[in-house]
């Protein structure tokens, strides 16, 4: 009776699983399958393409506040010269948000693509003086702006980083 018992629900166990990995590759876009493929090939591709998915947000997000920080110019441009001036002046500034994330702290970086930008190895400079430690960097150019998303953490947990300083200094770097 116990043996009979253990086969129902190791059958059910496998009826279940088998549900499951089909759900899974129904999730995932043909170009990640590859024809007949093992559960563990499966599971493999499903992690690329989250970690691929993971990447376009990331790109997408970047490029979603470097819209943002444009429209945000446009509504300026709108009412004057002397406004439409500032945005020609902001439009040439390195523009920088520094914000904590659940890895320590990450920086989206913009600043024009020809002449005049900062150098990548200046920014983790100012990263490592601030005594943080490169964990994932993201870099796209959109329009003429070259835009770097950081992700950094802190080496010394006993220092306290002023996200705010932080920001300055990037902004004033050329």
């Amino acid at each position: 009776m116990e043996k009979m018992m253990h086969r129902e629900t190791e059958r059910q166990r496998r009826q279940e699983m088998a549900s499951l990995y089909a759900s899974l590759r129904s999730l995932l876009p043909l170009h990640f399958i590859k024809g007949k493929r093992s559960t563990s090939d499966q599971v493999n591709e499903a992690v690329n393409y989250i970690k691929y998915l993971q990447r376009k947000i990331k790109e997408l997000s970047v490029r979603r506040d470097y819209l943002m920080v444009l429209s945000r110019g446009s509504f300026l441009g709108s009412s004057n010269d002397d406004s439409k001036e500032e945005v020609e002046m902001m439009s040439r500034k390195n523009h920088v948000v520094v914000r904590q994330c659940l890895v320590g702290v990450e920086i989206v970086f913009s600043s024009r693509c020809c002449g005049g930008q900062p150098r990548f190895s200046s920014v983790l400079q100012v990263l490592s003086e601030h005594g943080l430690c490169l964990l994932n960097s993201i870099s796209s150019i959109v329009d003429d702006r070259l835009i770097y998303t950081i992700q950094a953490e802190v080496n010394d947990m006993a220092l306290m980083i002023d996200l705010a300083e932080l920001e300055k200094r990037l902004i004033r770097m050329k």
